[in-house]
């Protein structure tokens, strides 16, 4: 794909999330995408033949692939799971900040069930908690983390939590710094999933 095409696929993107954000999903047409992308109507079915279905899957690849992608390198470089924990949480905080108006849509889309794109969507969340997942099932197997922690409930409890926590922190307490944030989702998730004895490498 040239850099024509990626910035035209790009200015589609940007138009579609500030126009989802403003009016949701449903509400948004392909019309009103091009108008504000500046492009002819013709272009978005040449990217993408299924219109504005299509359209939306591939903005949520392109949104949260790079998440993930950042997720797999600090699963692989943190050995500890508590301190995995922490630094998933500081990124998935930090793309929220980055991408605020797709966490909004992806808050709004996730639990709609009737969405074409939502398999899509599906598998990319199972992708991205599996790096939770896994830190948590660690945390449990060494003896750091509570027994009786079911650790895909728990990474969709702390990834949820992260989520809301990070649109309300960006709404009303926007001057707070991300460390702020993240030290007290840490500061909740330790106190919720440790066994209260400490633990080397924490």
């Amino acid at each position: 794909m040239g850099a024509g095409s990626a910035s035209t696929r790009e200015k589609m993107f940007k138009a579609a999330l500030e126009l989802i954000a403003d009016k949701g999903v449903s509400a948004t047409t392909v019309d009103e995408i091009v108008e504000r992308a500046g492009v002819a109507k013709g272009t978005v079915y040449y990217h993408f033949s299924g219109g504005k279905t299509e359209l939306i899957e591939a903005l949520i690849a392109s949104e949260l692939t790079p998440l993930a992608e950042r997720l797999r390198q600090i699963a692989a470089e943190e050995a500890s799971p508590a301190k995995r924990i922490a630094e998933l949480v500081r990124a998935e905080l930090a793309w929220i900040r980055d991408n605020r108006d797709f966490a909004k849509m992806l808050v709004t889309e996730l639990w709609r069930e009737e969405r074409a794109w939502r398999d899509s969507l599906v598998l990319l969340r199972t992708n991205i908690l599996g790096y939770f997942r896994d830190a948590i099932a660690e945390g449990v197997a060494a003896g750091a983390f509570r027994a009786d922690l079911d650790p895909d409930f728990a990474a969709s409890a702390l990834f949820g939590m992260t989520v809301t926590v990070a649109l309300d922190w960006l709404v009303f307490y926007p001057k707070r710094p991300l460390e702020f944030v993240a030290g007290q989702i840490d500061a909740l998730a330790s106190a919720a999933v440790r066994t209260g004895e400490p633990t080397a490498g924490r």
